[in-house]
């Protein structure tokens, strides 16, 4: 009897074991916000955080939460890809 398993098989049942899962995508996916939007929007994003699976993103312009309204649908398609998962359904944009 063998038990062959990869360190990401063995970190996620670790994970989810310990309930940490949930909270492990959610970091994940905040730390996907720059290489996603570019530099130039995250360096006018104030603060982000995921709470019922919407994740809360504070912006210092107005001009850019109006035109990020319109991409909306596709920055969650994007940020769950790369995620792997479904972390997140929606974005606000404060």
């Amino acid at each position: 009897m063998t038990n062959d398993q990869t360190l990401k098989e063995a970190i996620e049942a670790w994970l989810q074991q310990y309930r940490h899962n949930e909270k492990f995508y959610e970091g994940k996916v905040i730390s996907l916000w720059e290489p996603i939007v570019g530099p130039m929007i995250a360096k006018e994003t104030d603060h982000i955080f995921i709470r019922n699976k919407v994740m809360i993103v504070k912006l210092s312009s107005a001009a850019l939460k109006f035109e990020l309204e319109f991409a909306k649908k596709k920055l969650v398609k994007s940020i769950n890809k790369q995620a792997g998962r479904e972390v997140i359904t929606d974005i606000s944009f404060v």
